[in-house]
């Protein structure tokens, strides 16, 4: 890539508008974990129906529903734009192949989460649960789709896998441009363990599906929280982790305030 296009990727980077909605979007994944902690807990005892899956959709169907939720749409919806081109700009401006994947990877999950948040704020629907059906369907219906669906359940290990690292070794701190104080390490580490945790069971789901050659075995978040309950002290697990999923709501917070953009 030429340096005029680093230059402008990374001026765009430093506009305030940009910056500052980075920031907001950083808060609006707080709120989103927040949510998902709160799904998580009624998954632990029992209360969660079709009508409320703990994921992404889940939590933000939930917003919906309050009165001032359609208004806190708008809000996450510019958020995560925001906090999408910024890690767009960072696409650009890194120089290791790691970040950039990174940056790739953070700019398409922000990019989804606000269209999420914009069907919810304008009067739609959306099933985390279904789209992750469509989508292990559509690759095992491709050539070695099988093969394709399992390596997906490992990419995703691999992710839940670096969350854990992130979380125990504390590397966040590195996302940071200053020390968030001594609650926010410790809401982060937490948080971060607890993501690896919930993901490590999404990736074990597609792998499942994989070996099984069953598309339905892949219901991303929900459906990997939901069998975690199968386990021994699977309601306690769960809780755990969505005591984790707050404490990670509250490092975002401390993020938005705190990141390095």
């Amino acid at each position: 890539m030429n340096d005029s296009a680093k230059q402008a990727a990374s001026r765009a980077g430093d506009n305030p508008v940009v910056e500052w909605g980075a920031r907001l979007g950083y808060g609006a994944n707080g709120v989103l974990h927040f949510l998902l902690a709160w799904l998580t807990a009624q998954v632990a005892l029992g209360g969660s129906g079709d009508d409320k899956q703990a994921s992404q959709s889940g939590a933000l169907a939930t917003l919906a529903q309050e009165s001032i939720g359609q208004l806190l749409l708008w809000v996450l919806f510019a958020g995560f734009v925001l906090l999408a081109i910024w890690q767009v700009t960072e696409l650009f401006t890194q120089s290791e192949v790691f970040d950039k994947a990174k940056a790739g990877g953070k700019a398409v999950l922000y990019a989804a989460l606000a269209w999420t948040s914009f069907t919810f704020a304008s009067g739609g629907r959306s099933s985390s649960n279904k789209q992750s059906k469509d989508f292990t369907q559509t690759l095992m219906d491709a050539p070695a789709g099988q093969v394709l669906v399992g390596a997906v359940g490992v990419g995703i290990l691999g992710i839940a896998g670096y969350h854990v690292y992130k979380g125990w070794k504390e590397k966040f701190l590195e996302d940071l441009q200053e020390h968030p104080g001594r609650w926010a390490v410790i809401a982060g580490r937490v948080g971060y363990i607890a993501k690896g945790v919930a993901l490590a069971a999404v990736g074990v789901l597609f792998i499942t599906a994989a070996i099984k050659h069953q598309s339905g075995k892949a219901t991303g978040l929900d459906g990997a929280l939901h069998s975690l309950l199968d386990l021994p002290a699977g309601p306690v697990i769960l809780v755990l982790i969505a005591l984790g999923l707050a404490a990670y709501g509250a490092y975002s917070f401390a993020r938005a305030r705190y990141a390095r953009v």
